[in-house]
């Protein structure tokens, strides 16, 4: 399943993940593979994902640089200030607001 996470200024994460985790507003929830179609607000919280095999980017809030990598298996947490999430035939967007370091 392949993931693009946007804030208002730049991408924060793009790539194929295994599992997301997020703070939806009735409560947290997991998206995996092949998930029911879903439009959801989320609350301010911790964004949680698994990396799947294969090339994905993502922002480096300690070096506020963009990073490459491959390494399947890694676990990467953004906190965020709320937004929305979609997830469609294992395509899954979401718009966060407030990334905090």
């Amino acid at each position: 399943m392949n993931i693009t996470i946007l804030t208002p200024d730049k991408e924060i994460f793009h790539g194929a993940v295994v599992s997301v985790k997020v703070p939806g507003t009735l409560g947290e929830f997991q998206v995996l593979k092949n998930h029911a179609p879903i439009v959801s607000s989320l609350n301010k919280g911790t964004v949680t994902l698994v990396t799947a095999a294969g090339e994905y980017r993502f922002y480096n809030a300690e070096t506020s640089a963009i990073v490459t990598e491959t390494q399947p298996g890694k676990t990467l947490t953004f906190q965020i200030g709320g937004g929305f999430i979609e997830v469609l035939n294992n395509e899954v967007s979401l718009l966060a607001r407030g990334l905090k370091k």
